[in-house]
């Protein structure tokens, strides 16, 4: 078991059968072409492997801003949904954190649907707080 940062095509292209449970409108022929370009704007994914299969993924990125100063933002969080209660969301969970730490981040943050109950759980058993709420519209 190991935590990656996915470099190249075929790490990225093996992170999308676990992302895809999470985001269901991507499409695999595009996928690459999509990471790499927000590659371009800081994303990166990290996956947990298993036995040469990846079972967690993580897209995030580091940023700043003036209501925080520099963070962690995770954008994509998911463990396969065949592999979960092994604790690979929570390894992959510290492992996000210790990076954000490594990386002089103040503060790590996410957006979560408000429908994802089980995935509330999981932040407030990694001791996250609820510290704002989201808005957003369609344009």
């Amino acid at each position: 078991m190991s935590i990656k940062l996915a470099e190249s095509d075929f790490q990225i292209l093996g992170c999308f059968p676990v992302i895809s449970q999470l985001r269901p409108n991507l499409e695999q022929t595009k996928f690459i072409e999509q990471v790499r370009s927000q590659m371009k704007e800081g994303y990166q994914l990290a996956f947990l492997e298993v036995e040469k299969q990846a079972v967690a993924v993580a897209g995030f990125r580091i940023s700043n801003c003036l209501a925080s100063g520099k963070f962690l933002y995770i954008d994509d969080l998911v463990v396969d949904e065949l592999k979960r209660s092994h604790s690979y969301g929570q390894q992959l969970f510290q492992w996000l954190i210790e990076y954000a730490r490594n990386h002089q981040c103040k503060h790590l943050s996410l957006d979560s649907g408000v429908q994802r109950f089980a995935a509330h759980r999981f932040y407030f058993m990694q001791r996250m707080s609820i510290t704002s709420h989201h808005f957003s519209m369609e344009l």
